[in-house]
């Protein structure tokens, strides 16, 4: 499968935030939308970086308590692990494996359109292996097959 599919069939497109926003305002953000992992870029769409919950943790054991304050442009990686809509799923699942990341951000040309996650492949993984326990139990049975 493309990782283009997986995308598609989530929904295309990311959730932002602004390089001004802090720490705090963003675990809001994961919290209410129940994700953990947001793409930071400027008002005019301007891909600088991503933000996740490792991060946020990483500038809490850095800095302390004035992590939550912190503007995101200070706490963001900038190093993201990105791949194609015309990539495989294992390729995604290479780059999550050797960079030790949870999220790989999806590109099609120069513009991000959407994010898979380690949940997303797992989710993928378990439908397939739930398709094919089905199709050995169907041929088992004689059930489609003639």
């Amino acid at each position: 499968m493309f990782v283009g599919e997986i995308v598609k069939n989530k929904g295309v497109g990311v959730i932002a935030v602004a390089p001004e926003q802090t720490m705090v305002e963003v675990l809001r953000l994961f919290r209410d939308n129940n994700i953990g992992f947001v793409v930071v870029s400027q008002s005019n769409g301007e891909y600088l970086g991503t933000l996740s919950e490792r991060d946020c943790c990483n500038a809490v054991a850095e800095y302390g308590a004035e992590a939550a304050t912190m503007r995101v442009a200070n706490i963001m990686n900038r190093n993201v692990a990105t791949c194609s809509t015309r990539d495989l799923l294992p390729v995604a699942m290479g780059i999550m494996t050797q960079r030790r990341t949870r999220h790989v951000l999806v590109m099609d040309e120069d513009d991000v359109v959407g994010v898979v996650s380690i949940g997303d492949v797992v989710k993928h993984r378990l439908d397939e292996a739930q398709r094919t326990e089905q199709d050995l139990q169907d041929y088992i049975c004689g059930n489609r097959y003639h």
